[in-house]
């Protein structure tokens, strides 16, 4: 069921989910560990600080609630977080993008528990949780429905129909967090399409928005106490990041590093930064 971790437990957590990114991404020489790392604290707060309602050994329990990676090329992130919750072992996690492995480039949820949607065809996950959201009403159980995109997806016109239709039908149920690092596959977001501030705009279309820093664990976790309260529309956090945080330095030359996976010798200076 559902954990409940302190501050220092998260942050410990937080840090053993980040080697698996490293180590698994390195290994398979293939993936995102720089968009996984940037998310890494505010789903581990998530899954492990007492807001996502799950149960590792029933992952279709009616009553759970739904967590949708939208940027799904951060799927060492999930699936990092899924081993640590439960539903597989973490000896699985170095098959990552491996023949025949079910830890896919992007995840499938066909192949694997927990996955609630199968992603990567960014700007498609906030309307896949808008569903979600409005069947959690119609089977009128109290699931909640928490989605994470990226600051280079939210330019995708999709997701603005989603909330355009999120806030028609006051899904107080819905929460997008927005991980704001500031990069996407092209470059860096205020040359791609600077959407900022990213905040009013969720607002001026009828949703709850708040700015939290997206690295502290007592932001996010009031972030989240406070979009739960939240009645009468949905809930958008939006969350500044560093992408890569926090081995960020050693990609000095290259802040994006946007697909690229660590040499074993930046993956070892990355793994002693970590901790």
């Amino acid at each position: 069921m559902t954990a409940r971790l302190s501050i220092p437990e998260l942050q410990a957590k937080a840090k053993t989910i980040r080697r698996h990114i490293v180590n698994n991404t390195t290994i398979a020489a293939s993936g995102h560990p720089t968009s996984s790392m940037s998310a890494t604290d505010l789903v581990t707060a998530l899954y492990f600080g007492g807001v996502l309602r799950y149960d590792a050994t029933n992952p279709t329990w009616p009553a759970r609630d739904r967590f949708i990676l939208s940027k799904g090329h951060a799927s060492p992130l999930l699936y990092s977080v899924l081993a640590e919750a439960g539903y597989f072992s973490t000896d699985m996690l170095p098959t990552l993008r491996k023949i025949g492995s079910p830890l896919e480039g992007h995840p499938n949820m066909r192949r694997l528990p927990g996955v609630e949607a199968s992603t990567g065809s960014l700007g498609q996950g906030l309307s896949i949780g808008v569903g979600a959201a409005l069947a959690s009403r119609m089977d009128h159980t109290d699931a909640r429905v928490y989605v994470l995109t990226g600051d280079g997806e939210i330019g995708e016109g999709q997701i603005w129909e989603a909330v355009m239709s999120a806030a028609k039908y006051c899904l107080d149920n819905l929460v997008v967090i927005v991980d704001q690092n500031g990069y996407q596959q092209t470059g860096a977001t205020k040359d791609v399409l600077d959407l900022r501030p990213v905040a009013p705009r969720f607002e001026a279309f009828g949703w709850f928005a708040q700015e939290i820093n997206g690295h502290d664990m007592t932001e996010i976790l009031q972030a989240f106490d406070k979009a739960r309260h939240i009645k009468g529309k949905p809930s958008a956090i939006i969350a500044r990041t560093i992408k890569g945080y926090p081995v960020h330095q050693l990609l000095a030359g290259d802040p994006n590093h946007h697909g690229k996976p660590l040499t074993k010798d930046e993956a070892d200076k990355a793994l002693a930064i970590i901790g």
